[in-house]
């Protein structure tokens, strides 16, 4: 199985390493733009498989999609942070000439491929590229939720004191600060709800870091995240190659469901080989309807921007 990964920055370069040392696929190309960049972190991670026991051949490629050719997974990770005085409107801009070209070239060789979107603004991303590439809604994937719940899932256990493996919690809505839904009431720890063991103040501080648990990062860093972004598109890219049908919050499109239709934004989704193959509806109650139907509001305001580009 084949992984094409364009950006081989933090994110895509972390994304490589965790697919190779898990044996999740037996190939990873790492495509960037700039050269020799691609080819550099390529060798690195190749000169690890003897201390790691993995067998993936790892290669780079400088903007030479030909290299992609047959691959069953595409990440797009490639874009541009908002830099100081840039407005929205600017970043979506630049972000969506380069996701739409991407996916373009990526499926000039890779016609069946399925596409995770990292590239932010994440849900508008991923609403960009599948209304350029016209593909079926299964194929088309933002990662958000899954990182947003690996997040709430680490916090929960600082709280806990529990390792995270044995906590479930999700995350749902938009990919941002003030968009993303904790779904506190539905957390539990080893199927016991958390809120058996937590306040409601504490579950509350835990969501309000979990929100801002990009932003925490970017201050801390002095940039974004990238080991936590990388291994959870692996995550989602070991579902699909193996058909593990886990559940993941994911940005996907909806078509009626929590009251939603044409719009990319972070749901529960059963993740396997075909990519989406089903939209968990899970019952939220009324202040947790509000708040989706508010982050709706918000994912489409910002995806007004790509009106020009979508024409």
């Amino acid at each position: 199985m084949k992984v094409t990964i364009v950006g081989a920055g933090n994110v895509g370069a972390t994304c490589a390493d965790v697919i190779s040392y898990r044996g999740i696929a037996s190939e990873v190309v790492l495509l960037d733009i700039k050269g020799g960049f691609a080819e550099g972190k390529a060798l690195d991670i190749m000169q690890c498989a003897t201390n790691t026991a993995f067998n993936t051949k790892v290669s780079g490629v400088t903007n030479d999609y030909s290299k992609t050719i047959n691959s069953d997974v595409v990440v797009i990770t490639s874009g541009i942070p908002r830099k100081p005085g840039m407005t929205r409107e600017e970043l979506i801009g630049i972000n969506a000439g380069i996701v739409k070209s991407v996916a373009e070239n990526v499926l000039q060789y890779s016609p069946n491929a399925i596409i995770i979107v990292v590239s932010n603004p994440m849900d508008t991303m991923t609403y960009l590229a599948l209304k350029a590439t016209g593909l079926p809604k299964n194929r088309i994937i933002g990662m958000g939720g899954a990182l947003d719940s690996s997040r709430f899932r680490t916090y929960l256990s600082l709280a806990l004191d529990k390792p995270a493996n044995d906590i479930s919690a999700m995350v749902i809505g938009g990919h941002g600060d003030t968009t993303m839904i904790p779904l506190t009431r539905l957390a539990s720890y080893n199927g016991i709800p958390v809120t058996q063991f937590l306040s409601e103040a504490v579950l509350q501080k835990v969501a309000n870091d979990t929100m801002v648990g990009g932003a925490t990062l970017t201050k801390l860093l002095g940039t974004s995240a990238w080991y936590a972004p990388g291994a959870s598109v692996a995550y989602l890219v070991d579902s699909i190659l193996n058909d593990q049908k886990k559940m993941i919050a994911c940005s996907v499109m909806v078509d009626g469901e929590y009251g939603e239709s044409d719009i990319c934004i972070g749901v529960p989704c059963i993740i396997g080989k075909n990519g989406v193959e089903e939209i968990i509806q899970v019952e939220l109650n009324q202040d947790e309807k509000t708040l989706f139907a508010n982050s709706a509001k918000a994912v489409r305001a910002m995806n007004e921007a790509l009106k020009e580009i979508l024409v």
